[in-house]
């Protein structure tokens, strides 16, 4: 790898005499990853000029850039003043005290949800005077779900990343532990909170020595929310575990159990889960998420999958008029912003989150989402739920983000996973006008990346501010005095 010090030098070197494509070309036969796939677009949106393209038109893996889609699609077709519903129902009234019949839960897939909003939701009933149920409590979600999408790879299921997107989500459908070396030996210890309905065998160890030429972890699903830890970990800290559950009508049927134990109300009959609600049944309780603009502005800022992939399925909800899935939402992603003018032709759409290793974009199309964002109001909000390079979010520690001349400049979408380092947004300075961006690196050794002072995105953009302020100052040095700049 070229160390970070050459290629600074000559971006010093080349932002004064040379301008324009030559500039950009002449720079990245220098700064661009030999064994990388790379597509770039720069736009000037104060004069709408490209200011540099690269391949734009090549398809790429987006990962989570595919963010920017969802947000847009979700604004347009859900609208600002959509929130996810949690709703109590019974066919019978509160009479002394008691409900002579069945309650239902009916769950939205709210990624949101946790268990004090559970026990928010029976102490509305509470409040009503309730305290015992003579029938049985039934959870209300969809039936044959899709939990993930074509494409999300084996190993990632897991993880709490990749955690399954259902109607049925509670904490996010994920179980944090430890995992900590015993003192006298290389076993290890795994802490779970007991409370919580899942059960895990372990038996793997830590190599406090460091001597195995092959250490891992491996986390094997079972059915029923069993999980199996084995392998070895090369250390002697204690870890942080988040386990993707594996069932998650299972997790809620059982979490629901424990909730109503511990309130004050006596549910005579039993839990389970129907995937539909009786007719004449009437609302006797409801709990409702954040609306889509907090939703967003955490998934952009978190890049959080769970909050992409759920609002997905909605889309497919309201725009098929049936249940959502990956299907039917990645179709009406595309027939929305298709219908905000975005060119999606020949891309591939499969999930909201950009975890599926089947979608594909481009940076023209990418470009598009960006400029849409910028110029319809109907979209401003979103550019400030973007990361902040050394701020907020994926950018806030992400190297050479986090000082200048980059710092408090940036803002963007991150897209990253094995092989791939995306970044979408714009640059904002006092010095020059917006300007919006899109690198897209595929194909990135995790040699190389280990080995680079600075992601290939971070000069680039260092030199596409170098390069924007050259220009001006080579602008500025033709003006005559006879006509002095306003």
């Amino acid at each position: 790898m070229r160390p970070l010090v050459n290629a600074c030098f000559l971006l010093s070197c080349l932002s004064l005499p040379v301008l324009g494509d030559d500039y950009f070309n002449n720079l990245l036969s220098i700064i661009k990853p030999p064994h990388s796939h790379t597509a770039i677009i720069a736009t000037n949106l104060v004069t709408g000029d490209i200011i540099f393209e690269q391949n734009p038109d090549t398809l790429l893996l987006p990962a989570s850039t595919m963010k920017l889609l969802t947000a847009v699609a979700a604004t347009s077709s859900l609208g600002n003043e959509f929130r996810f519903s949690t709703r109590v129902y019974s066919r019978f009234p509160i009479k002394d005290g008691v409900i002579a019949g069945d309650v239902y839960i009916s769950f939205s897939g709210d990624p949101t949800l946790k268990t004090q909003d559970l026990r928010s939701l029976l102490s509305q009933l509470t409040e009503q005077g309730l305290y015992r149920i003579e029938g049985s409590l039934y959870l209300i979600g969809q039936a044959n779900e899709q939990l993930q999408a074509p494409g999300w790879v084996w190993d990632d299921l897991g993880i709490c990343y990749a955690a399954p997107v259902s109607s049925f989500v509670l904490n996010r459908n994920c179980v944090h532990g430890k995992l900590s070396p015993k003192l006298a030996s290389n076993q290890s210890q795994l802490s779970v909170p007991g409370y919580i309905p899942i059960s895990i065998t372990n038996t793997s160890v830590f190599d406090k020595s460091g001597i195995e030429k092959f250490c891992q972890l491996d986390l094997q699903r079972l059915p029923g929310n069993h999980f199996s830890l084995s392998g070895c970990y090369s250390g002697s800290q204690a870890i942080k575990l988040a386990i993707a559950i594996t069932d998650p009508g299972l997790f809620m049927q059982e979490s629901m159990s424990q909730i109503l134990k511990s309130s004050k109300i006596l549910l005579k009959g039993h839990i389970s889960i129907k995937h539909q609600l009786p007719t004449q049944a009437r609302l006797i309780a409801a709990h409702d998420s954040a609306p889509l603009p907090d939703l967003l502005g955490i998934m952009l800022i978190k890049s959080d999958n769970l909050i992409a992939d759920s609002l997905l399925k909605q889309l497919g909800t309201k725009n098929y008029q049936g249940p959502g899935n990956f299907s039917n939402g990645s179709r009406a992603l595309k027939d929305v912003l298709s219908g905000e003018g975005i060119v999606l032709t020949h891309a591939q759409i499969v999930d909201g989150s950009g975890l599926s290793r089947y979608n594909l974009l481009s940076a023209r199309q990418l470009s598009q989402v960006l400029h849409l964002i910028y110029t319809d109001s109907r979209f401003a909000q979103l550019i400030d739920s973007l990361p902040v390079a050394g701020v907020s979010g994926t950018l806030k520690y992400k190297a050479s983000f986090n000082k200048p001349p980059l710092l408090k400049h940036v803002m963007a979408k991150t897209g990253s996973m094995q092989g791939v380092d995306n970044l979408a947004g714009f640059i904002r300075s006092e010095t020059q006008g917006d300007t919006l961006f899109v690198i897209l690196e595929n194909g990135q050794s995790p040699l190389e990346k280990k080995q680079q002072r600075a992601p290939f995105s971070a000069l680039f953009l260092h030199s596409l501010m170098d390069n924007t302020l050259a220009q001006e100052s080579q602008a500025g040095s033709a003006l005559t005095p006879s006509s002095p700049a306003n």
